[in-house]
């Protein structure tokens, strides 16, 4: 079953494909891409989960996928492990079929961002002249 997060978005009609940022928290879905807004509720049953998700344009750019601006598309789909795939129609583009699959965000592991925020630029190590023992003494020298 899908968990409330964070998911990668890829979706494609006949008209093109894309990919978005969706957000699932307790039956709600939010999200966005480069130039649309994505807002809805989803209900699982099981494996399984119905959604409707309004676009709406905050840049320009081409249309959706859908060859309109803003629609209300109605989807279906299953869960499989971790990921989602669904497909459905909109009523403001009618016999235009919609695919998408969502993949879980990869958060980084604790202890993976505890290395990485302890890990600092250390000047101590640069090197220090002339004398340093990895710096040649004439660098330019011909000979």
């Amino acid at each position: 079953m899908i968990k409330d997060g964070e998911y990668a978005v890829w979706f494609r009609t006949p008209h093109g494909e894309g990919t978005g940022i969706v957000y699932l928290a307790n039956g709600k879905i939010s999200g966005r891409d480069c130039m649309f807004t994505y807002s809805g509720t989803y209900e699982v049953d099981e494996e399984r989960f119905t959604a409707t998700l309004t676009t709406k344009r905050y840049a320009e750019g081409p249309t959706t996928v859908f060859g309109v601006d803003e629609v209300e598309a109605r989807l279906t789909g299953v869960f499989k492990g971790e990921t989602a795939v669904c497909s459905g129609t909109a009523p403001q583009a009618p016999g235009v079929h919609f695919e998408a699959n969502l993949f879980p965000s990869a958060e980084p592991s604790p202890e993976r961002s505890a290395r990485r925020a302890t890990t600092q630029p250390g000047v101590t190590r640069l090197p220090q002249g002339q004398t340093d023992r990895h710096r040649p003494a004439k660098p330019f020298a011909v000979g």
